[in-house]
């Protein structure tokens, strides 16, 4: 079952509720000690990039793997992702299904033989930074800049899958969307990491032209960070209404989507959702329904080919 982020999660400071929660974050505390210590392989026979996160959920993954599989497609690298098969996530597989060359598998390091099978020179991973078995060759963690680690705590007081210490092993930080405070969250990196990475990335809507800004809007999403969906609309100028929200890779019903449309249609509002929510829409409702196509912006992307292509 997936549920909605506890709100007190990004909270710039500790609630009550946190300080409670701490004795149950010893498991994962545990864990990433006993981690550290498990030897991990090196490949030498495919390169391996893992896109990935320490805060969880809704930090752009998805879009920076498609990303990187186009850039090192354009480079004529023969190229795959991978997405370690969780049913929770079949939304984002449809998604890399239709958009890259897709592995999908019970674990990454089967999906790593079958890459070599395939003689795939260069596999993406799309989440596994956490995979204590594989040294990849790249690792970049991904955040939203305006939640960046919240208030700091490992699950369940917040929503650190490990501390903010652990950028000391990663290759490049990855900041998506914009921020107040982006010159703190730097500062605060590189006093952890001198030698890291930063890029920051933004979505673009890919076809705006084919949209109606005169129109007024319904919206609905189940992503991790749904207020990202409603704040690029609302950049481009369209007339949001209303607002659905559900929980990240929510698995929806018809009864679900029939709400949804004669909401919709009670006051007279055009629907649209996200292009990963779009893929679990049956045929029947689709044409009540449109996506929001978005292209991934890397600013100083030359440097960023730099590191992902050596």
């Amino acid at each position: 079952m997936n549920l909605k982020k506890p709100s007190f999660w990004d909270l710039p400071k500790q609630s009550l509720v946190s300080y409670l929660l701490i004795p149950f974050t010893l498991p994962i505390i545990l864990r990433n000690f006993l981690f550290q210590f498990l030897k991990k392989e090196k490949l030498s026979n495919i390169k391996t990039i893992c896109v990935g996160n320490i805060y969880l959920g809704g930090t752009g993954k998805t879009p920076l793997s498609i990303k990187i599989y186009e850039i090192l497609k354009k480079l004529n690298n023969k190229v795959a992702t991978v997405k370690k098969d969780y049913s929770n996530q079949k939304d984002e597989q449809l998604l890399l299904k239709q958009k890259t060359s897709l592995i999908i598998s019970n674990s990454r390091k089967n999906a790593i033989n079958e890459g070599i099978n395939q003689n795939y020179k260069v596999l993406i991973f799309d989440d596994g930074l956490q995979e204590p078995g594989i040294d990849f060759d790249i690792k970049l963690v991904c955040f939203k800049s305006k939640n960046w680690i919240g208030n700091g705590q490992l699950i369940p007081a917040g929503p650190m899958r490990e501390k903010i210490s652990s950028l000391r092993k990663f290759d490049a930080v990855i900041l998506n969307g914009n921020s107040d405070n982006f010159e703190k969250i730097e500062n605060q990196i590189k006093k952890i990491n001198s030698n890291i990475k930063i890029f920051k990335t933004f979505y673009k809507i890919s076809n705006i032209q084919k949209y109606d800004l005169n129109s007024k809007y319904l919206i609905f999403s189940g992503i991790g960070n749904p207020s990202d969906f409603k704040d690029i609309l609302l950049e481009n100028k369209f007339d949001v209404r209303k607002e659905l929200i559900f929980s990240d890779h929510y698995v929806y019903s018809l009864d679900d989507f029939e709400k949804i449309i004669i909401n919709a249609k009670n006051d007279n509002l055009k629907i649209l959702t996200t292009e990963k929510d779009y893929m679990k829409i049956p045929e029947e409702f689709k044409k009540e329904v449109d996506y929001i196509p978005i292209d991934l912006v890397i600013q100083n992307e030359e440097k960023f080919i730099e590191l992902i292509n050596n």
